[in-house]
């Protein structure tokens, strides 16, 4: 009777394990192919929506930084000097390279340092975000993103003449940053290149301009900032 006994426990024993081990390989399988279809279906779309996010908060912070920079160091007067000869003709319109380099230069570095810090502590999105639904936008479980600028934060000036009217014309100036930065979200990483141009001034100056002093050439001031890559 023991020996039965003993028989029937180790079959039961044997039919437990067998069970189990169907059920975690089931498992396994189901988890394994929903994994499968998450990354093939919703991945894309989660990517795309993180590109977008990066985009935007990449864009903000490069705008702020340059605001934030000329706003305080930029000074039309100061930085074009306009020439003219003793009958008060303009003769010549010059630009002070070394301050436009250096104001383009605290952008580049204010703009890197905000982007890293941005990229450490990265945004977290609902997976019901991915959907677009207003209802169903702030459900679901949260994805963080993380970003890295990698490149050089590039800094360039761009300079534009048109008539304003009698001997008189429009001076504007722009800036146009661009850099690279790395989108990363769990098991996809993409790079995007974020590249604004923000008009940093504009007045009208008065009397007759030149051809020869209008050609005011930027497309050699600016500054570029290297970023370490990490692995």
């Amino acid at each position: 009777m023991e020996v039965i006994n003993i028989k029937k426990n180790t079959k039961y024993k044997i039919n437990i394990k067998t069970r189990l081990l169907i059920i975690i390989t089931i498992i396994t399988i189901f988890f394994t192919i929903l994994t499968y279809m998450f990354d093939r279906n919703a991945m894309p779309m989660v990517m795309a929506v993180a590109d977008a996010e990066m985009r935007s908060k990449a864009t903000e912070i490069v705008n702020r930084s340059i605001i934030n920079e000329y706003s305080k160091q930029f000074n039309y007067d100061e930085v074009i000097k306009v020439e003219k000869d003793s009958q008060g003709n303009i003769v010549m319109l010059k630009a002070d390279t070394l301050k436009m380099n250096k104001i383009a230069c605290d952008v580049a570095l204010e703009s890197q340092k905000e982007l890293v810090k941005l990229g450490d502590v990265g945004i977290k999105v609902p997976i019901g975000y991915i959907t677009r639904n207003n209802i169903l936008s702030y459900y679901g479980p949260c994805i963080t993103i993380k970003m890295q600028p990698i490149g050089q934060v590039e800094t360039k000036y761009s300079s534009e003449f048109e008539s304003a009217g009698m001997n008189q014309t429009r001076h504007k100036i722009y800036v146009k940053v661009k850099t690279t930065v790395r989108v990363m979200i769990p098991t996809k990483n993409n790079d995007i290149e974020v590249d604004n141009e923000v008009p940093i001034a504009e007045t009208i100056i008065v009397g007759e301009i030149p051809n020869t002093a209008v050609q005011l050439d930027l497309k050699d001031t600016g500054a570029k900032l290297g970023n370490k890559i990490s692995k």
